[in-house]
């Protein structure tokens, strides 16, 4: 998966794409150097971050994913927790709906999952981006979040989304502590348990930044550790910002699995 910020403010590359041209571009450039899923997003979900309008979001994601629709096949996959957004996302093209609050922020989103179909990110957050990282704390990580996960997925099928379509993500620098992405990584397999594909996104992250004492421009082969890491213990979706190199990562990580002859 991909990473396409149309944002001025994300943290790894904020303002590099917000232009439609050079967004498209780039995706399909992603697209060539082996990414199977495209992620749009056009609200910066850093910590600390402010939301943006529905309109402003739209305005920015909806071109760029008619235009990629336009010239390509690959999957689209749509970053918002706003079912407005996400409802025409998937009409202008998009096949999958990421959203960082797990249904929790927009209580039509799931109807906008079961309508159109279409698969689900579940990720784990706790708080809101303007918030989750001011102290959060856990009695026990893992179980809490398998909890959530479970309260998310029973929601899910209450509301006529198949189990196919859901797919887990953990939440690495999502209202997490320093060691707490670590455990996340090393203890997937707890996630993978559920019966669902595990996504992660490490990418250049601030764990990796702060372990090794280096800006976001430096966190390549961090970010390259913590994939191959995810991998082995069952994360079958990653998402990343470097897509050939970390392509590579995955190739690699997958014949140590076993999961490539």
């Amino acid at each position: 998966m991909g990473i396409l910020n149309v944002t001025p403010d994300s943290f790894s590359d904020g303002g590099q794409f917000l232009d439609t041209k050079n967004a498209v571009t780039h995706a399909l450039k992603m697209a060539d150097q082996g990414a199977d899923i495209i992620d749009i997003g056009g609200e910066s979900t850093r910590p600390g971050s402010d939301s943006v309008s529905t309109y402003d979001e739209m305005a920015r994601v909806i071109p760029v994913i008619e235009k990629i629709r336009n010239r390509s096949s690959i999957l689209i996959s749509i970053d918002t927790y706003k079912a407005e957004v996400a409802r025409e996302a998937v009409v202008a093209g998009a096949n999958i709906i990421n959203d960082i609050s797990g249904l929790n922020f927009d209580p039509e989103m799931v109807n906008i999952v079961r309508d159109h179909r279409v698969p689900i990110v579940i990720m784990h957050i706790k708080g809101t981006p303007k918030n989750m990282q001011v102290d959060p704390q856990y009695d026990d990580l893992i179980q809490e979040i398998i909890d959530y996960f479970q309260k998310q997925i029973d929601f899910c099928r209450d509301n006529g989304v198949p189990k196919s379509k859901i797919i887990l993500d953990p939440g690495i620098g999502f209202g997490k502590r320093l060691n707490d992405n670590f455990i996340l990584i090393r203890e997937l397999k707890r996630f993978t348990d559920l019966g669902y594909p595990v996504l992660i996104g490490p990418s250049r992250k601030s764990f990796i930044g702060l372990t090794l004492d280096l800006p976001v421009e430096q966190r390549f082969e961090g970010t390259a550790a913590a994939i191959t890491a995810g991998i082995i213990n069952g994360a079958r979706i990653i998402r990343v910002h470097d897509v050939l190199e970390m392509k590579r990562v995955q190739i690699i990580s997958d014949k140590i699995r076993g999961a490539i002859a």
